[in-house]
């Protein structure tokens, strides 16, 4: 396998928006930019696992096209990091909500249920032999107590529901909802950090330990 540039003397780029993928990135010691997609995913898998993957991708490559111009011989190490999550109960794949009604119709499916949250990470980085990509993804089952309907409509009114697939945040408020969980917590909040560890180390990219692990990356 070849070795590739470690990521302390790349530049970083996180393809999201996310606050808590962003945090997440940031207590595992790196130093990144923020870039966001530019254009709309268009989604033609079938399967929650490969949809992830899939949207994922094209946001890292999106993000990848925009900081080299689309060349494949960019001179400056890069990795653009993507991600996308959705929720699936039974046959359903729930994104984010659209509205007060969708949030609260999404509660209403999931409460007293176990629902299955999947993160499709993506990577697209540069090499002397030129691009390189690599995806995977990341299952987690959640359990949730049974919910009144008066709490479902208390908690869709805080607005913290409308930012996250599935319309609920397990690391806010909404916690004291959940039973169990079965897998990776992070992958939930939106980012298996753990996982893109090792992932990146499988590839020679990320050593968390190294003398210039924090070091900043080349703007």
């Amino acid at each position: 396998m070849q070795v590739h540039t470690e990521i302390s003397a790349r530049r970083i780029v996180l393809a999201s928006q996310s606050p808590r993928r962003k945090e997440l990135l940031t207590q595992a010691g790196l130093s990144f930019d923020v870039i966001p997609s530019r254009e709309e995913e268009q989604m033609t898998a079938q399967t929650p696992w490969e949809i992830v993957q899939e949207l994922a991708m094209q946001k890292a490559e999106n993000v990848y096209e925009q900081l080299t111009d689309g060349r494949q011989d960019s001179q400056t190490p890069l990795l653009v990091i993507g991600a996308d999550t959705v929720v699936a109960y039974q046959t359903s794949i729930l994104g984010k909500p659209r509205s007060s009604e969708e949030a609260a119709a999404m509660l209403e499916c999931l409460q007293g249920n176990t629902h299955q949250v999947y993160t499709g990470v993506a990577l697209v980085w540069n090499a002397a032999d030129g691009q390189h990509r690599d995806r995977f993804y990341e299952q987690t089952d959640v359990t949730f107590y049974p919910m009144s309907r008066q709490e479902i409509l208390d908690y869709v009114a805080t607005g913290d529901c409308m930012d996250k697939a599935g319309a609920y945040g397990i690391q806010t408020r909404f916690g004291i909802h959940v039973k169990s969980i079965a897998g990776d917590y992070n992958n939930v909040v939106g980012l298996p950090i753990a996982r893109l560890y090792q992932e990146c180390k499988r590839l020679g990219l990320w050593n968390a330990y190294s003398p210039s692990a924090e070091r900043p990356n080349i703007v």
